[in-house]
């Protein structure tokens, strides 16, 4: 039978990181492909005592859960926040299945087909994947390792009229830098003088190994609450399973954004909202989140030894400050997308750059995760892969 599709499958696509994933997980294959924390570290009796306590606690966790998100469960979130100086009313916070569902909500409010999103070049891929879905046009802005360039900002923003700046300025993915303050308050200043919407994705602010350097969120400048939409998760911090997320900013846009919800799935599943909250009250989140800081920090540090050891003339990377990728660039006469079967059969895997360019063209990039290798399986996982890239030449 044919099938009447909408209009909009045809932008559509496949997760190349998923696409990879499935690929890699089958055999003796290590992989520093996916964007994973490390399950070893996840705080399983911590999360079982809070689930039990979600269950024991009553029927209401059980039961149908409010549009918005568990009250307590922003009041607690709001508190962390404020911590970073993020300051926000709860009941302008909306509890999501996690922030991916944050940029999709978002995106169904604010785009129509055919508007204009700013963003680096490369981003996130599972954000490009939801702004194709809503038919937006999605620009390019010139970047270096501090942020975006000024000129090229302002002059893509007087020519384009974005309706949206989608930005990761802290650990970003894939390419794991940090904008500097200087350029964050550029981007705000440029956002409040052409009335152009912020979002600010947040998912890996917490995973710092240098906490005392960092600059400011966004959210956190914008003392007006008119213009940064802040999205972050405990994903990376907590355990990814429990599909928890949130989304704050302008009271108007996250009313609509609620509205969007009611229509989507009714409620973040309730029983982790009330679990999370037994958690946060009854666990040391930020000691957890150290000891996480200081073990990936050493996994990084092992992947930049074997990158250095290696010595392939025209490799460069830039060091990350935190969060789990090395975003790392290959002499121009290589291919990724034709060197990853040929590591995948040497028993390592790696994510192909291309995909994270809105711009879709060839490029020698690639990424790299570091956070669910042990140190030992980092040591052969680089050890293969340099090997590759040292012998191979295509």
């Amino acid at each position: 039978m044919k099938y009447g599709f909408a209009d909009r499958v045809r932008y559509f696509d496949s997760s190349a990181v998923r696409d990879i994933l499935k690929v890699v997980n089958k055999g003796d294959v290590i992989s520093f492909a996916g964007g994973l924390p490390d399950e070893g570290l996840f705080p399983v009796e911590a999360v079982d005592k809070a689930f039990h306590k979600a269950i024991c606690s009553g029927n209401k966790a059980l039961q149908y859960a409010e549009t918005e998100g568990l009250l307590a469960l922003k009041e607690l979130l709001a508190q962390r926040m404020l911590k970073k100086g993020i300051e926000k009313d709860p009941n302008d916070i909306l509890i999501t299945s996690g922030s991916q569902q944050a940029i999709d909500l978002f995106s169904r409010v604010m785009f129509n087909p055919g508007d204009v999103i700013l963003t680096e070049n490369p981003t996130y891929l599972a954000a490009l994947q939801v702004f194709s879905s809503y038919e937006t046009t999605v620009i390019p802005i010139d970047s270096d390792e501090d942020g975006m360039i000024e000129e090229d900002l302002e002059d893509k923003i007087k020519t384009y009229k974005p309706k949206c700046i989608y930005v990761v300025p802290t650990f970003s993915n894939p390419g794991g830098k940090v904008w500097s303050q200087q350029r964050r308050e550029m981007l705000l200043a440029l956002a409040e003088k052409y009335h152009v919407v912020i979002m600010e994705d947040d998912p890996y602010g917490d995973i710092q190994f240098d906490p005392a350097s960092m600059p400011d969120s966004l959210a956190a400048m914008d003392k007006g609450n008119e213009y940064v939409i802040y999205t972050s998760t405990i994903s990376k911090t907590v355990v990814p399973a429990m599909r928890l997320g949130w989304i704050t900013g302008p009271h108007q846009i996250v009313r609509l954004i609620a509205q969007a919800k009611q229509a989507a799935d009714l409620h973040t599943n309730s029983i982790s909202q009330h679990a999370l909250v037994h958690l946060l009250n009854d666990y040391d989140l930020d000691a957890h989140i150290e000891t996480i800081r200081a073990t990936y920090k050493e996994r990084m540090l092992i992947m930049k030894r074997c990158l250095d050891e290696a010595k392939i003339e025209g490799l460069t990377y830039l060091e990350p400050k935190g969060g789990m990728f090395f975003w790392v660039t290959l002499p121009d006469y290589m291919n990724p997308e034709a060197l990853l079967p040929i590591a995948v059969e040497n028993g390592v895997a790696f994510v192909p750059g291309q995909p994270f360019y809105v711009d879709k063209k060839k490029r020698s990039t690639m990424r790299l995760n570091f956070t669910n290798s042990s140190p030992e399986l980092i040591e052969e996982g680089m050890k293969r892969l340099t090997a590759v890239l040292s012998t191979v030449h295509i």
